[in-house]
């Protein structure tokens, strides 16, 4: 079952396109791919792509994307506070969720998303560049409660929220337990440079409305477009 948000995948891959200005040919690794619309999009228009992802069923769902869409990608399964590529990337994506924030619920969140960004870097070319979303903690900020911190859903001192989720997965609806350390700009700003990122700019990054400007408080996601140093 497809989410409403891989609707804006043309468009998506289109700015992608605009953002990178990179010649046909160049390689580009997409972690946390998933069923590998980004990753698709963009091999179709002639870059080498490799997607990477933790989950076996998210990735036989995009072999079979790639195969009807007549793309040519490299997947590869793995779990990206583990992995990094020997071969440096002209590019990188990690968009819509894909990882960060997502630790086990005995996991230190902080490590946990430091140990993708450093992965990541150490994947990418000097110069190379990187887009990434992550979720906007000014948003949940703004919804919290005494009543969600006295139920232990949001713990203020950590920013770390817990909830029950449902997500449409290969293998269809499953309910999750989510455990996400939410994370402000300033905060994914510092943590991008800790690992040798520049950061270029820090956009809104909701769905269907990707484009050069600033976050809105209380929008899903933020932006940030990177330069490897």
């Amino acid at each position: 079952m497809e989410n409403a948000f891989t609707g804006n995948t043309r468009v998506e891959v289109e700015f992608i396109l605009d953002l990178f200005n990179l010649p046909a040919g160049s390689t580009i690794l997409d972690i946390g791919c998933g069923t590998g619309r980004h990753s698709i999009g963009l091999a179709r228009h002639g870059f080498k792509v490799t997607g990477v992802d933790q989950s076996e069923g998210m990735l036989a769902e995009a072999k079979k994307a790639a195969a009807k869409a007549g793309a040519e990608v490299e997947w590869i399964q793995a779990d990206a506070t583990k992995w990094h590529s020997d071969l440096l990337f002209d590019a990188a994506l990690c968009l819509c969720e894909g990882g960060l924030g997502l630790a086990e619920l005995d996991e230190n969140p902080v490590a946990h998303d430091l140990n993708i960004l450093h992965n990541i870097a150490a994947s990418v070319r000097p110069n190379g560049f990187f887009l990434m979303t992550s979720l906007n903690g000014y948003a949940v900020i703004r919804q919290m409660t005494d009543e969600l911190i006295e139920k232990r859903n949001f713990d203020p001192a950590t920013m770390v929220t817990v909830y029950q989720d449902e997500w449409n997965l290969p293998e269809g609806k499953k309910s999750m337990m989510i455990r996400e350390r939410l994370f402000i700009p300033p905060e994914v700003v510092a943590m991008l440079t800790h690992v040798g990122f520049e950061v270029l700019n820090v956009w809104g990054g909701t769905a269907g409305e990707w484009r050069k400007r600033p976050v809105k408080l209380d929008e899903i996601e933020a932006m940030y477009f990177c330069r490897r140093k």
